[in-house]
C-alpha cells in the first residue's frame, strides 16, 4: 500500500469514527427519549419519569417518556432494539423484556442479548405475599397448609400470563405441592382491587401497592420473597425462612440502549445515571419511598447480571411449567 493510499484510508476511517466520538463528547445536544414498554401509571413508568427529570437537568436537555406497551413489553423493546445507536432512544424496562420473554416466546422480534446495549441495572422490586384479611392464615406456613387442605379453593392474581409474578407463584406451587388458581390481570392495579374485595385470595406484589392496605387491616402480609428481610419491614419473615428454603423471587428495571452504541457514549450515560441513583435526595424521594433497592454497576457488571438472571429464570420457568404459546 503506498503512502498516499494509506493516508486516504486513515482519513476515511477517521471520518467514519468521528460521529461516534462527537456523539459521546457532545451528548446530548437535543431531546432524549426514554421508551417504557408498558402503559403509563405503573411502577416502571413512574421511575422512568423521575430518572428522566434528573438526567434532563444534568444534561441540560429535555428527556421525554414514550409509552409503547403491549405483547408483554415486546413492542416497546423491539422499537428500541431497532433504533439508531446514538443514545437518543433508550429503554427503561422491567426484566420481562430480556429475562422471561426469551424463554416464553419462540418468535420474539428482537434478541434478548445482542439486540441491546446494556447501560446499567436501575432498581429491584422487593415482593411480599399479601392475602385478603378474610383468608384464615396468619403466617405463610398456615397459607401453605390451607392450600394443601383445600386444593383449588385459593386463588392468586398476577400481572398477566407469562409475567414474572405468574412464573414466581407457579414455581412456588410446584415445589410446595399446592394447587392455587391463577387469575391473570392486565397489570397489578386491577388485581389489587379484586384482592381488596375478596374476589382473589392472594397476590405476590411490591409492598408499595399493598403495605398501606395492610396497615389499615384490609390485607395481611405473610412473607417477603426476597433473600433477606425487607429493611422497612424487619418483622416480616421471608418465604425462605417460612418453610421454603432458598426461594427468592422479584423483578427489576434495566436501562438499555440499541445495539452498537459506542463504548464511550455508554460510559457517559452510565456515569450520569449512577450519579442520580446515588444522590441522597433522589434515593429518598424516588427509591426508598417506593420500596426499591438500587442495582447500579458498570455496563460490564450489568451484562454479567443479565446472563445470570436469564439462566436463573429459565430454570424457574421450566419447573413452573408456565407457557404462553
Amino acid at each position: 500500500m503506498n503512502r498516499r493510499l494509506s493516508s486516504s484510508l486513515l482519513a476515511a476511517l477517521a471520518l467514519v469514527a468521528l460521529p461516534y466520538f462527537a456523539t459521546a463528547q457532545d451528548f446530548p445536544n437535543r431531546v432524549v427519549k426514554f421508551v417504557v414498554p408498558t402503559s403509563a401509571g405503573g411502577a416502571t413508568d413512574a421511575f422512568a419519569r423521575s430518572l428522566g427529570v434528573r438526567l434532563g437537568q444534568a444534561w441540560g436537555q429535555p428527556v421525554v417518556i414514550e409509552n409503547r406497551g403491549g405483547a408483554n413489553q415486546a413492542i416497546g423493546s423491539d422499537y428500541v432494539s431497532k433504533a439508531a445507536p446514538d443514545g437518543y432512544t433508550l429503554l427503561v424496562s422491567e426484566a420481562s423484556s430480556f429475562i422471561m420473554n426469551p424463554h416464553l416466546y419462540k418468535n420474539l422480534p428482537y434478541n434478548w442479548f445482542t439486540g441491546f446495549t446494556p447501560i446499567t441495572g436501575l432498581v429491584s422490586f422487593p415482593w411480599v405475599v399479601a392475602v385478603n384479611a378474610a383468608v384464615p392464615a396468619n403466617t405463610f406456613q398456615e397459607l401453605l397448609a390451607l392450600a394443601k387442605q383445600k386444593p383449588g379453593t385459593l386463588s392468586y392474581a398476577s400481572f398477566g400470563n407469562g409475567s414474572s409474578a405468574h412464573i414466581a407463584v407457579d414455581y412456588l406451587k410446584k415445589i410446595t405441592g399446592t394447587d392455587i388458581l391463577h387469575v391473570p390481570y392486565k397489570g397489578a392495579a386491577p388485581g389489587i382491587t379484586d384482592l381488596l374485595s375478596g374476589r382473589i385470595s392472594m397476590m405476590v406484589v411490591t409492598p408499595l401497592l399493598v403495605e398501606g392496605h395492610a396497615r389499615a387491616g384490609k390485607l395481611r402480609l405473610l412473607a417477603a420473597t426476597t433473600a433477606q428481610r425487607i429493611p422497612q419491614l424487619p418483622d416480616l419473615p421471608t418465604v425462605s425462612e417460612s418453610g421454603v428454603p432458598g426461594y427468592v423471587a422479584g423483578t427489576w428495571m434495566a436501562f438499555m440502549g440499541p445495539p452498537g452504541m459506542a463504548r464511550d457514549l455508554v460510559a457517559h450515560i452510565n456515569a450520569d445515571t449512577l450519579k442520580v441513583l446515588n444522590d441522597p435526595v433522589f434515593r429518598e424521594q424516588s427509591i426508598n419511598k417506593r420500596w426499591f433497592q438500587v442495582i447500579g454497576g458498570s455496563p460490564e457488571e450489568f451484562t454479567g447480571y443479565l446472563k445470570a438472571e436469564h439462566q436463573r429464570w429459565g430454570e424457574l420457568i421450566k419447573v413452573s411449567g408456565v407457557s404462553v404459546e
